[in-house]
C-alpha cells in the first residue's frame, strides 16, 4: 500500500511518500514570493543577448526571468506567454520557456505542437487506435496521453481534454487583456502535483494534519473514478512527521555514505558542476569470484542510487563510478536496473551507457530544490566550505523532542543544550526561538556548548537540577 503524509506548518508544507513502508519521495514547499515551476506568466522581453541566445523577461518579480531563444523572431518589448521551468537560484532569476503545458491526471495539453501523442510507457496499439478514433482534439493544441490515461475510459480522457482546453483559453484571454506582467495560472500548493502524480488506482492511505489540506484533498478526489483513497486527519500531540518516524528518516539523507545489504556502500558527493557517486565493495564477500562480487555490489548500488536520487531530489549531471566489470551483459543489466528505478519519475531522467572509463552518466531535470537546500546552510566556522543543519531546522527538531517528552510527563522545566555555532543566531532572535518551540508556558534553560553535535533536550524533574542550572534560565523579560 502507498502512504502519503502531509505536514503543514506556518510557512512550509512537507510531503513524504512511502511505498510498501519504504520512504520513496519527499517534497518540501515554502510559501515565498517567488515564481514556482509550472506557473504560467505574462512576460515582457526586457533585453536580448544574441551571443548566448537568451532573452531576459519581466514576469512581475524583482529578478528578470531567463528565456533561452528557440524563436529568433522575439523582440525587445514583446509580450510573451511563458511557463516557469526552474525556480530562482541565488542571484539568477527563474528559467522560463515560451511553450506552455497544462498537466492533468490523464493528459498533458501543450501549445507548442498539434495532434495526439502518447507516453512512451503506453504500448497497447489497441488503446492508441481507440483514442485516435474517438477523441475530439482542440484545433491548435497538442494532447499527450499520460500513462495513467490507459487505466480509464476514453470518455474520462475526453472530459479532461475539454476541461484543460477551457482552462487554456481562459489563460489566453487573461494574457491578451492583462495590462502588466504577472501570474496567469499556477497550482497554489504542492498538493495538486502530489495528488495528480502519486495517487492512482491502487489503494492509498493519506494522513494530513491540517483541516485545510483535508478539505482540499476531499474536494480533489470527488468524482475521480480511478482513485481509491483512505484519508485521515491527524490530531495528535506531536508533529506528524515525528510521530510516524519520518523526521528521523529525512535526517539520514544528510549522510553521504549509504550502506548496502551485501556489505558494500555508496558515497554521494557534490562538486561545483555535478553530483558524483562512488560505489565500493567494502565488506562484500558474496560471490565465488571478483567479477561476481563486483556485479552483486553494483546491482544493489544501482537500486539504491535510484532511490537516493529521487529522495534527495538530486538533479543536473550525476556521475556514477561503478566497480569495474568486464562482462558487457552485466553492464547492460546495471543500466536496465537504473532505468527501471527511474520508471515513473516525474523529473525527466536519462541514463547513458557506460563510458570508456566505465562511468555511468545520469541527467535529471531540475524540479524544485534538493532536500539539502531546506535542511542545511554554509558553516561559517568552516569558512563556508562545510555544511551544518539550519538553525530553523534545529528549532523544529527541538520542538519535536519537547513535544515527545511533554506528552509523556507534562513537563514544566526544560533544559536545552545547543552547539555554540548557533548561539549568535538564536540569541539575536530569542523571542522567536521560544515561540517556535512552544516554550512560553514552560521554564526554558538554554546553554550553548561545544559538547553536543547539535542539541540535547532534558526534562528537569528534581529541584536540585533546577537550582544547578538556574543561570541558564531564560527570564520572562527575554521572552
Amino acid at each position: 500500500m502507498k502512504e502519503i503524509f502531509i505536514e503543514k506548518r506556518e510557512h512550509i508544507r512537507r510531503v513524504a511518500i512511502k511505498d510498501k513502508e519504504k520512504l520513496t519521495e519527499c517534497f518540501i514547499e515554502e510559501e515565498k514570493n517567488e515564481p514556482i515551476p509550472g506557473e504560467i506568466y505574462k512576460g515582457v522581453v526586457k533585453n536580448i543577448v544574441p551571443g548566448i541566445k537568451s532573452a531576459f523577461v519581466d514576469i512581475g518579480y524583482e529578478k528578470n526571468a531567463y528565456l533561452h531563444l528557440t524563436n529568433e523572431t522575439i523582440k525587445k518589448g514583446q509580450e510573451v506567454l511563458v511557463e516557469v521551468m526552474k525556480e530562482e537560484l541565488n542571484d539568477k532569476g527563474a528559467k522560463v520557456f515560451n511553450q506552455v503545458t497544462l498537466p492533468g491526471r490523464y493528459v498533458v495539453l501543450s501549445n507548442d505542437k498539434k495532434g495526439l501523442s502518447f507516453s512512451k510507457k503506453i504500448l497497447s496499439n489497441e488503446f492508441k487506435i481507440k483514442c485516435k478514433e474517438n477523441l475530439v482534439l482542440p484545433e491548435k493544441l497538442g494532447v499527450m496521453i499520460r500513462t495513467q490515461g490507459e487505466m480509464v475510459s476514453v470518455d474520462s480522457i475526453q472530459k479532461e481534454v475539454v476541461y484543460l482546453s477551457e482552462k487554456y483559453e481562459k489563460i489566453k484571454r487573461s494574457f491578451l487583456y492583462s495590462l502588466k506582467p504577472g501570474l496567469l495560472h499556477g497550482e497554489k500548493t504542492i498538493l495538486n502535483k502530489v495528488l495528480r502524480d502519486a495517487v492512482n488506482e491502487e489503494n492509498t492511505k493519506v494522513m494530513v494534519d491540517s483541516s485545510e489540506d483535508y478539505s482540499i484533498i476531499n474536494e480533489y478526489i470527488k468524482d475521480k473514478e480511478d482513485i481509491s483513497i483512505d484519508i485521515s486527519l491527524y490530531e495528535g500531540h506531536r508533529n506528524l512527521f515525528d510521530f510516524y518516524g519520518i523526521e528521523k528518516e529525512i535526517l539520514t539523507l544528510r549522510h553521504n555514505k549509504v550502506n548496502l545489504e551485501c556489505g558494500g556502500h555508496i558515497v554521494i558527493d557534490k562538486t561545483e558542476a555535478m553530483y558524483v557517486i562512488d560505489v565500493n565493495s567494502g565488506k562484500n564477500v558474496i560471490g565465488k569470484s571478483i567479477d561476481r562480487t563486483a556485479f552483486i555490489t553494483n546491482m544493489q548500488a544501482a537500486k539504491e542510487i535510484t532511490t537516493q536520487v529521487r529522495l534527495r531530489n538530486l538533479s543536473g549531471i550525476i556521475l556514477v563510478d561503478f566497480i569495474d566489470m568486464e562482462s558487457k551483459e552485466d553492464k547492460r543489466k546495471i543500466i536496465n536496473i537504473l532505468k527501471e528505478g527511474f520508471y515513473g519519475d516525474k523529473n525527466q531522467t536519462v541514463v547513458y551507457p557506460h563510458t570508456e572509463l566505465d562511468l555511468v552518466q545520469i541527467a535529471r531535470r531540475r524540479r524544485g530544490k534538493t532536500i539539502y537546500e531546506y535542511m542545511e546552510e554554509p558553516c561559517k566556522s568552516c569558512k563556508g566550505e562545510g555544511k551544518r543543519l539550519k538553525a530553523s531546522y534545529i528549532t523544529l527538531l527541538i520542538k519535536n523532542d519537547i513535544l515527545k517528552k511533554d506528552g509523556e510527563n507534562s513537563l514544566k522545566d526544560i533544559y536545552i543544550e545547543m552547539n555554540s555555532m548557533y548561539e549568535k543566531i538564536i540569541r539575536d532572535d530569542l523571542f522567536n526561538f521560544v515561540k517556535e518551540i512552544n516554550g512560553f508556558n514552560k521554564n526554558i534553560y538554554l546553554n550553548f556548548t561545544e559538547g553536543v553535535e547539535y542539541f540535547k533536550v532534558e526534562p528537569l524533574i528534581f529541584l536540585k537540577q533546577i537550582e544547578n542550572l538556574s543561570k541558564y534560565k531564560i527570564d520572562f523579560d527575554e521572552k
